[in-house]
């Protein structure tokens, strides 16, 4: 039975404005009406249910709820608090419903992984666990399910910036920031609005249980914050080399995906052997550096789901010679050309695509790099295929959003999957 608080009850007698028609809508829909009352969709793009506009006055003094892609200056969200209706995230509003315990997972990149690695560990451990949240599972989806969860269940909350700005009752027993880089200035406008939004989560978090990366702690000493007591800064720990052999954390950047998840498995009491035997089973989601084909000695990885720079520097840490790098997409802010200057040492080649390609083609001109400006991803791939020697790599690694030509980084990265497929069709490449 789902407790409703106090102070929602009487918001629920009207119907519940849900913006936003993705999953995290669609689970905060289900949410509503598992608590026997009624909810409206509004999306712009409209659609079968949906209404494509929003008017506050026609829901009183009731409750909005939205999703991440609606930041707090979105008309929408601004009317409906000037309206006086009470505004609450997804997130936000499921864990109101949740009984069990809840980790919080956030960080510029590696926090998929990580939510995912510590769901699939918890369960190996007998536990009633999940992966819930900007992971792509709606929590308020799975309070609806589950009937707000056992007291003994566990959701691992994947929490991106865009949910965390807007926290006002969320509440976690841990919350593992991996680490902090460039991303979302077109949203947050400075790292450090960026910084504060995740911020937000160390300040929700039970007696101080928070797990940090080294450049997390970094970047709150820049920024003025004092990480709470008894916060574990993760570093890295050679005791684990060998049992990490042959798993996707042997290496970096996974590896300091597994030493946070060790710090919060250890302050928990779990059994370490448990948390290793665990890393020796578990599979990287798709489109996260995997080598998708060998054609002809060259190899082609795909790592669509880079989408800032930090993700295609880590990635290109990864080889010990320079790549082919197909690469642009949609800007989201920060420093270009010192991304382009980081990269450019380790860069044989670059195919450049999406809206970014012209202005990165001018920067790795200047830095010397040789490249070619491709007016799509398959004309990258053919150009690349020329490029490439055998015992080179060509990878995908955008470090930019896929928005500007794609639905997602996953519809990138299925697209260059079979473009590479179809290279090794060809009777001169087989």
């Amino acid at each position: 039975m789902l407790n409703t608080p106090e102070f929602l009850k009487p918001r629920l007698t009207t119907p519940v404005a849900v913006l936003g028609a993705g999953v995290s809508g669609r689970g905060v829909v289900a949410l509503v009406e598992r608590l026997g009352a009624s909810a409206t969709l509004h999306d712009e793009r409209g659609g079968p249910g949906v209404v494509a506009e929003f008017r506050p006055a026609a829901a009183g003094r009731g409750l909005v709820v939205f999703s991440p892609g609606f930041p707090p200056s979105h008309e929408w969200v601004v009317a409906a608090r000037a309206a006086g209706q009470v505004c609450l995230g997804e997130i936000d509003f499921a864990s109101l419903f949740w009984r069990g315990s809840l980790v919080a997972v956030t960080g510029t990149n590696g926090k998929t992984t990580l939510t995912g690695f510590l769901a699939h560990a918890l369960i190996a451990a007998g536990r009633d666990a999940y992966a819930v949240g900007n992971i792509g599972t709606s929590f308020a989806g799975l309070v609806a399910e589950r009937d707000g969860g056992a007291p003994d269940s566990i959701a691992v909350c994947e929490v991106s910036s865009f949910q965390a700005e807007t926290l006002r009752y969320f509440r976690a027993d841990a919350t593992l920031w991996t680490n902090f880089a460039e991303d979302h200035l077109d949203r947050h406008a400075s790292m450090e609005n960026y910084f504060l939004a995740k911020w937000r989560l160390f300040e929700r978090s039970i007696g101080g249980g928070v797990f940090a990366g080294v450049s997390v702690a970094a970047a709150a000493a820049r920024y003025g914050q004092r990480l709470p007591a008894g916060a574990t800064v993760a570093t890295d720990d050679p005791t684990g080399d060998l049992l990490l052999r042959g798993t996707v954390f042997a290496e970096p950047p996974q590896r300091e995906n597994f030493l946070l998840a060790a710090a919060w498995w250890r302050a928990a009491g779990w059994r370490e052997p448990v948390l290793y035997a665990a890393a020796q089973t578990f599979k990287l989601p798709v489109h996260r550096l995997a080598c998708v084909a060998e054609i002809s000695g060259v190899g082609w990885w795909d790592d669509s789901k880079a989408t800032n720079f930090h993700a295609t520097e880590a990635a290109l840490e990864r080889f010990g010679a320079p790549v082919h790098l197909i690469a642009g997409g949609k800007a989201k802010g920060g420093d270009l050309a010192g991304f382009v200057a980081r990269i450019a040492p380790r860069v044989a080649a670059a195919y450049l695509v999406g809206e970014t390609r012209s202005v990165l083609a001018a920067l790795l001109g200047s830095a010397g790099v040789r490249h070619r400006v491709c007016g799509s991803l398959a004309e990258a791939v053919a150009e690349a295929a020329v490029g490439a020697k055998p015992g080179e790599n060509v990878v995908l690694s955008p470090g930019f959003s896929s928005l500007d030509q794609f639905r997602s980084y996953a519809a990138r990265g299925e697209s260059f999957i079979s473009l590479v497929n179809a290279l090794g069709q060809v009777p001169s490449l087989r």
